[in-house]
């Protein structure tokens, strides 16, 4: 087989077998040597703007986000392309190959009768329950705790993507990788980035994470100012939807109205556009999905009434209000990528493991209720269960609450960023600040805290401090100082259940 060898824009040396190995939509696809790497050729011939916009995304760009703190981070969570290079009258660009855990190991079920073994893990295999039931092997499965750190990692990425101005543009679960088993997620398809006012898109996005406002508006030429193209905004609806759909295994507007009975495309452009109605909708209730148009393999997903969005927590469900009611049609008031990561991250804070050893899930977030109901198989938690409740100094011995609860199960670790306001767990964590400064446990029936990092843990109706290597029982009103830092936090202990 023929190797290509080529000098690359950054001046490196590039080797390429010459077999197509992949094609996708504008682009085709070649392995390295070694398979370290890919390059993928544009199959029109290079155009100046092109060249220019990769050579930003490749160049400074790659630079303001990799060679900074924390930049081996986003290795993992960014497939960014590293350089250029042109072969005849074509431009390709350079990406890393992907990592092992986005290729399916298992496949399918009954020894991989859909033959996918070996290949890529694209998010749209996991958010279609009948996917789920019949056919993937649930080896490669996960379970909802992983669904929510998958969250996390994609609202990461694209606030990290927004906060250097830069919009996607075709943010779907196309153009995510993930790994259920590790909850890791890997967004792909970077060369085609926007960059506001200076690179306009290549594409308008997928269907099903088109915004609203460009379905509404996709007749008209690219060039007329009310045209709406991709954008940091329009991302922000994607991301929505891709966080719906990945915790709750159907689309967030695809439901049963009807728009056009004569005109299926027209029909579906006003149901993804200048109609579209969250399925939903506490007030209207037009576009339910009707029970009798589920099928068996998509129950119970796909009837809201049985897993509402509610299930998903207090911080969840605001913001997807404010996505698919407020922000619809409302471009404005959507939240942003890092209100979606910050309620992520609280959210797990909130799950509970499901008692039941064989729940599909695993895991579920706390209903704030007094007895605690796993929503995906009924089971209630049976016991007593300490909740606590976060509350952060402002000021010298004034403490307010921060909307922020940790529930308690044996196992559960609390971490610097639950004793300490200022803290945040992302990317920019130290390894002092990954390890965990104490854990809980359930013993002789008595729920226990073990300090294993906290040198100012203190009972602070008693004065009593439990030292490193301590531990302290977990009572009803139980008033615990995690932390005398400035932006130290002290927990109020509520017990629920039996």
């Amino acid at each position: 087989m023929a190797i290509i060898t080529l000098t690359a824009a950054d001046g490196s040396e590039v080797q390429f077998y010459d077999e197509l190995k992949a094609s996708g939509g504008m682009k085709d696809v070649y392995f390295s040597l070694n398979r370290d790497y890919v390059v993928a050729f544009y199959r029109a011939p290079a155009v100046a703007a092109v060249e220019e916009r990769l050579a930003v995304i490749t160049g400074i760009y790659r630079e303001r986000i990799f060679n900074q703190a924390g930049g081996d981070y986003w290795k993992k969570l960014f497939c960014w392309p590293t350089t250029t290079v042109k072969y005849r009258e074509y431009i390709g660009v350079v990406v890393p190959f992907y990592s092992d855990d986005f290729f399916f190991k298992f496949g399918s079920r009954n020894d991989d009768m859909l033959g996918i073994k070996g290949r890529e893990k694209e998010g749209k295999w996991f958010t279609s329950p009948s996917n789920r039931s019949k056919y993937l092997d649930p080896r490669e499965l996960g379970d909802w705790l992983q669904q929510l750190k998958i969250c996390i990692m994609i609202a990461r990425g694209v606030r990290r993507m927004h906060a250097a101005g830069l919009a996607h543009s075709d943010l779907s679960y196309k153009n995510i990788l993930i790994d259920p088993t590790s909850g890791r997620a890997c967004l792909i398809d970077l060369d085609g980035l926007v960059v506001p006012g200076k690179f306009p898109p290549d594409v308008v996005g997928t269907p099903d994470f088109i915004a609203p406002e460009c379905v509404m508006t996709a007749h008209l030429k690219r060039d007329d100012p009310a045209r709406k193209l991709p954008s940091i905004s329009t991302d922000e609806h994607a991301l929505a939807v891709l966080v719906y759909m990945y915790l709750l295994l159907r689309h967030p507007l695809r439901g049963d109205k009807c728009h056009d009975l004569n005109d299926t495309q027209h029909d579906d452009e006003l149901a993804m556009g200048a109609q579209a109605l969250f399925v939903e909708h506490p007030t209207d209730d037009s576009n339910r999905v009707r029970p009798e148009n589920i099928k068996p393999a998509e129950l119970p997903w796909k009837d809201p009434s049985l897993i509402p969005y509610t299930i998903t927590g207090p911080y969840l469900t605001e913001l997807f209000e404010r996505a698919f009611i407020e922000g619809l049609h409302k471009p404005a008031a959507r939240p942003t990528a890092d209100e979606w990561e910050r309620a992520l991250v609280k959210t797990v804070d909130l799950l509970q493991p499901c008692a039941n050893k064989s729940c599909e899930q695993g895991w579920y977030v706390f209903s704030n209720q007094t007895q605690p109901i796993c929503p995906f198989c009924s089971t209630p938690f049976v016991g007593k269960l300490p909740v606590l409740n976060l509350y952060s100094s402002h000021a010298k011995g004034n403490f307010r609450p921060d909307n922020h609860r940790l529930m308690v199960y044996s196992g559960q670790s609390l971490f610097v960023w639950h004793t300490n306001r200022d803290i945040y767990p992302n990317e920019k964590l130290n390894d002092a600040q990954k390890k965990r400064v104490g854990y809980f446990v359930l013993h002789d029936n008595n729920w226990l805290l073990v300090n294993e990092g906290m040198p100012d843990l203190l009972d602070v109706k008693t004065k009593t401090p439990i030292p490193i290597g301590g531990n302290i029982v977990l009572t009803e009103g139980l008033q615990l100082l995690l932390s005398k830092e400035s932006d130290g936090r002290l927990v109020i202990v509520q017990m629920v259940g039996e």
